[in-house]
């Protein structure tokens, strides 16, 4: 009777304990929940769920010179290269997590020799002692033995297997950072050959207005040696054939530094880039559809990367409350041990097991655990932030280019009629100075707006394609 009401006595104790244990065990804070919510269209635009992001880059780029430096540029880019690498050891980092909550299972075999002193415990143990009859104990003694050892924690709390999960999810984020710095790379070197392909013109530009010039001061020379203009007007010419021959070389090396930076993004040392120039201006604009704004959850790689890195850190917070739980492992072990060989294989007197399970809790140094609690609460603070960051900018980013097209398309339209009017004003200008009805600076002026104008178009042309890249690439598309 006494017996049970001792064994009842300590399990109450020990429920006590365990009651006492959980309570200081702290509650998850409540971490603000993430908005996912978007506006169901953008601003002047039609709600549509037909969606430019979708085509792969080969098809939205119709351009093959600049598909085959995207292309070049997929295998040998060195910083898509060291991300590549980078998902390797996420993956790698998954493994490492999936084994850690599965059984350890070590072989082992050892050789040992002893030599205990005979005026000790053991020595005089050893010194009495037959291991068969008429066979004394070996002096030194040797010990041999092979076997498996097992070691396993138990993922009661699920803290490994949430690890795992965690990890899992980690890979995936490095995947999706992958997609969006391929995107990047694609836009940037759109962008950069847009602008090659800009610069050509205005060269080409500033090379025909040079004849223009070169014209109007023989010219004003021949005028002048027939006494109807002076050498005010001559050096004034002579100094705006000087001021664009300037600008031509300032344009050749704006050239030769895209050149490279494609050539960089390319991973290859400097080299002319292969392109076409002539149709640039003619070059038609195809019109984008931006769908619906729910659709950037889905197609924009860093919007994704950041809801993996969201979760990954919602399971840290439980891996960190899973540290204050206490931990379970069992331990086991069988195999042969003898201080001969020949006995190793005699069982089952050289046979050997063990099995033990042990139950540790942290008491001492428990705040440095609640620290590590309430950081990893922080942290799955500051991804709720990042992501809704990251949803936000993705939709702003759209609207604003939206917005740009729009207005690009308009700035285009008014430039083209600025152009025709500037250049029929310079066959003018030329006649009616000729005729002594216009001053040489109604020339010059004349030939100088002409060329800011022209000059003008071109860059506004530009805008339109980066525009329509941009777009692209902030609708999410660019990575498929």
């Amino acid at each position: 009777m006494n017996n049970i009401l001792n064994l009842r006595k300590s399990q109450l104790i020990g429920v006590l304990a365990l009651l006492v244990f959980f309570s200081c065990v702290p509650t998850q804070e409540a971490v603000r929940q993430e908005n996912k919510t978007v506006p169901q269209h953008y601003q002047n635009d039609a709600k549509d769920s037909v969606n430019t992001a979708a085509l792969p880059w080969k098809s939205f780029f119709k351009d093959p010179k600049l598909i085959a430096l995207i292309d070049t540029a997929l295998a040998n880019n060195q910083e898509l290269q060291i991300m590549l690498q980078q998902i390797a050891i996420a993956n790698n980092e998954v493994s490492v997590r999936k084994g850690e909550y599965l059984p350890f299972v070590n072989a082992y075999a050892g050789a040992e020799v002893e030599k205990v002193g005979e005026y000790t415990r053991a020595g005089a143990v050893e010194q009495n002692l037959d291991i068969r009859d008429g066979e004394e104990f070996p002096e030194p003694l040797t010990d041999f033995s092979v076997g498996l050892a097992v070691s396993w924690e138990l993922d009661v709390w699920k803290k490994l297997r949430n690890g795992k999960k965690a990890a899992v999810l980690e890979y995936l984020s490095t995947i999706e950072g992958k997609n969006f710095m391929i995107t990047n790379i694609v836009s940037e070197i759109a962008n950069s050959y847009y602008e090659l392909l800009a610069l050509d013109n205005q060269l080409s530009i500033i090379e025909q207005n040079l004849k223009i010039q070169n014209n109007a001061l023989k010219m004003v020379k021949l005028q002048k040696q027939a006494a109807r203009a002076t050498q005010l007007a001559v050096r004034r010419f002579e100094a705006e054939v000087f001021k664009n021959q300037s600008n031509k070389f300032e344009i050749q090396q704006h050239i030769t530094e895209v050149e490279n930076k494609i050539n960089f993004l390319l991973g290859r040392y400097p080299q002319p880039i292969d392109r076409n120039s002539n149709d640039f201006i003619e070059r038609p604009i195809a019109a984008i559809a931006t769908g619906i704004p729910s659709q950037l959850l889905e197609n924009r790689p860093d919007i994704k990367q950041a809801e993996y890195e969201l979760e990954a850190s919602k399971l840290n917070v439980k891996i960190a409350k899973a540290n204050f739980y206490p931990s379970i492992g069992i331990q086991a072990g069988v195999g042969l041990q003898a201080f001969k060989t020949k006995y190793l294989t005699h069982t089952p007197e050289s046979l050997l097991y063990s099995l033990a399970g042990d139950i540790v809790s942290p008491l001492i140094n428990r705040n440095a655990i609640k620290a590590e609690y309430r950081n990893a609460n922080k942290k799955q603070l500051q991804a709720v932030f990042e992501y809704e960051k990251a949803i936000l900018n993705g939709y702003l980013e759209v609207s604003n280019t939206l917005s740009n097209i729009q207005n690009l398309k308009a700035n285009y339209d008014l430039k083209a009629k600025q152009v025709e009017a500037m250049t029929d004003a310079i066959d003018l200008s030329i006649q009616l100075f000729k005729s002594a009805r216009a001053e040489y600076t109604e020339v010059l002026l004349t030939q100088r707006e002409a060329l800011d104008s022209k000059l003008e178009i071109i860059e506004t042309k530009k805008d339109q394609f980066l525009a329509h890249i941009k777009m692209y690439q902030a609708l999410g598309g660019g990575w498929k």
